[in-house]
């Protein structure tokens, strides 16, 4: 009952605190200018993301105040700190911008501070805290990245909070299955305002919240010693579309910083899927890994092998998706030819 209280809070809050923010945003002007990153072609109101982080932090709070989480409340405090912090720095972000180096030790920062009250909350080794700082910065700028088509952002949300909350009930960590669960419910409400026909964008504050809410739950996992195979396997997707596309443009002599539209998902919708399509296919993939992880944690040697070929197989179709589709299509148009 209580748990339903949470996740009811989380989702009813995104989905309808955008009716009063959004005329809020359209009078400070806080628009999505495309660029050459973009996929979308038209001026759009973005940083409705404040709105998400309402809801992830009103139902985190709330398992504490009713007493949902009866121990490791401290560890959930610990998360709506970060996510606090990640989302107020998207939100600068959005509102006035900042430099590189000053959002990147910002974010640092953040992942630090965070990593080191969990290690000391947990009472873990200390050489976990730049591990876990590196990997709270580093997410949070994976999901800005993977940020450019609508539904992308909503979905992972949805697809990686739900497999945590799962991950949670199956290692008896209450604490988890709370945090995913409201992370979940949160991102699925913002979906039906970034998917309609008067579509906004989530903005900056969105994409560092769900960046340091899937690291943060994360590294909180880890430390508390659920399975690695619960909380890596429903990020590779989006790590390896990062990673495998900031190698390549580094390898290509260009500044890997700058704007582009090389990632995976964006080139998918280069050769003829829609944005939703396209999100769609991330969401697929990322589902079908993350289900592989939860069967293959604590399981024999041979389910992990298997589990874990299996992972790399989809890995490997998701990165080639773009190539294999356009192939499909030119086979298409010869074939048409040949029959007129």
């Amino acid at each position: 009952m209580l748990l339903a209280l949470c996740i009811a809070a989380a989702f009813l809050a995104s989905l309808l605190l955008p009716f009063l923010f959004i005329p809020f945003l359209r009078r400070l002007g806080v628009l999505d200018i495309p660029n050459e990153r973009s996929s979308h072609t038209r001026v759009i109101i973005r940083g409705v993301g404040v709105t998400i982080a309402a809801g992830v932090l009103l139902g985190l709070s709330l398992s504490v105040i009713t007493g949902l989480v009866p121990v490791d409340r401290s560890v959930v405090l610990i998360l709506v700190a970060v996510i606090g912090c990640a989302s107020l720095l998207g939100w600068i972000e959005d509102f006035r911008g900042l430099s590189v180096r000053v959002r990147a030790g910002l974010q640092l920062a953040i992942g630090l501070l965070g990593t080191a009250a969990l290690v000391w909350t947990m009472e873990q080794s200390y050489w976990w805290v730049p591990v876990g700082g590196l990997f709270i910065a580093a997410y949070i700028n994976v999901a800005n990245f993977m940020d450019g088509v609508n539904g992308i952002s909503g979905l992972h949300g949805v697809a990686v909070g739900g497999l945590y909350a799962i991950a949670g009930m199956l290692s008896d960590h209450i604490w988890l299955t709370v945090a995913g669960a409201v992370t979940a419910a949160a991102f699925a409400a913002f979906l039906p305002w970034n998917l309609g026909r008067g579509s906004v964008f989530m903005g900056d504050v969105g994409s560092y919240l769900l960046g340091a809410s899937v690291a943060g739950i994360a590294v909180a996992a880890f430390l508390a010693g659920v399975d690695v195979e619960y909380l890596l396997f429903p990020i590779v997707i989006y790590l390896a579309d990062t990673f495998s596309t900031l190698l390549l443009r580094v390898s290509r002599g260009e500044r890997w910083y700058a704007a582009h539209r090389q990632h995976v998902y964006q080139r998918l919708t280069d050769v003829g899927l829609s944005h939703l399509q396209s999100a769609g296919v991330v969401t697929a993939c990322t589902v079908l890994t993350g289900t592989a992880g939860l069967l293959i944690a604590g399981a024999g040697d041979g389910v992990k092998l298997t589990g874990s070929l299996f992972t790399v197989a989809v890995v490997v179709f998701y990165l080639l998706s773009p190539r294999i589709l356009r192939t499909r299509q030119a086979r298409i148009r010869t074939v048409g030819s040949t029959g007129r």
